[in-house]
């Protein structure tokens, strides 16, 4: 299996406020950390690799300090790690956000499977990644608490608050964890100390062939 998984960097704390003049989150002299939801993506991800074999690729959109969680999901165990950086990408809402990330899945190409987390805790809109599955004309499924595959088909229960359902879809596709699917490892000191010679890419804008008025603010 091919899997991608799309990961963000978030401020740690709630102490976040909004820029006065452009309305965008100031995100200065915050710590940053790892969307504690696509943590589970990750694992999730990992442990399919593991039963099926494959390869698992990571993806962020961010200013340059974003390589941070990246390295983290390289040394959890993925196989290679994306950067979408570009100035032109700022400000972007989740409607832009998931046209980034369309475009990046459309030239890594060749894969079964998109993961997301639930939501980002940063703004928990929860869009993104049905934006992107829309985007690229995906069949997906949210609020995913127990995840299978076999046979080119996913099998996924979801927690509905009041209920659990499950469904079954034909992949490739793209599905969007809770917290509750797993339990995340750790990185692995072996793979810390290698992390800086694992793939790491970076692409702009023009790399992607994005439309300019379809990113950013």
């Amino acid at each position: 299996m091919k899997i991608l998984v799309f990961i963000k960097q978030v401020p740690e704390t709630d102490e976040v406020r909004l820029d006065p003049k452009t309305g965008i989150l100031n995100r200065n002299s915050v710590p940053s950390i790892l969307n504690p939801y696509d943590t589970h993506a990750v694992e999730a991800a990992l442990q399919l690799k593991e039963t099926h074999g494959g390869s698992v690729h990571v993806v962020s959109m961010g200013p340059p300090q974003a390589t941070a969680v990246l390295k983290e999901a390289l040394a959890m165990g993925c196989d290679e790690a994306y950067l979408l950086s570009d100035r032109a990408f700022g400000g972007a809402d989740s409607l832009a956000t998931g046209y980034v990330l369309a475009k990046a899945a459309e030239k890594i190409g060749g894969y079964d499977l998109l993961l997301f987390g639930k939501c980002a805790v940063d703004a928990e809109t929860a869009q993104t990644g049905p934006i992107t599955a829309e985007l690229l004309d995906l069949p997906q499924v949210t609020l995913v608490d127990e995840l299978a595959c076999a046979d080119g088909w996913a099998t996924c229960r979801r927690d509905l608050g009041n209920q659990f359902q499950t469904v079954k879809v034909k992949l490739p596709a793209l599905i969007a964890v809770t917290g509750q699917i797993n339990r995340p490892r750790y990185p692995r000191p072996a793979r810390i100390r290698i992390i800086n010679s694992l793939p790491l890419t970076v692409w702009s804008a023009e790399d992607l062939s994005c439309d300019p008025e379809r990113i950013g603010a």
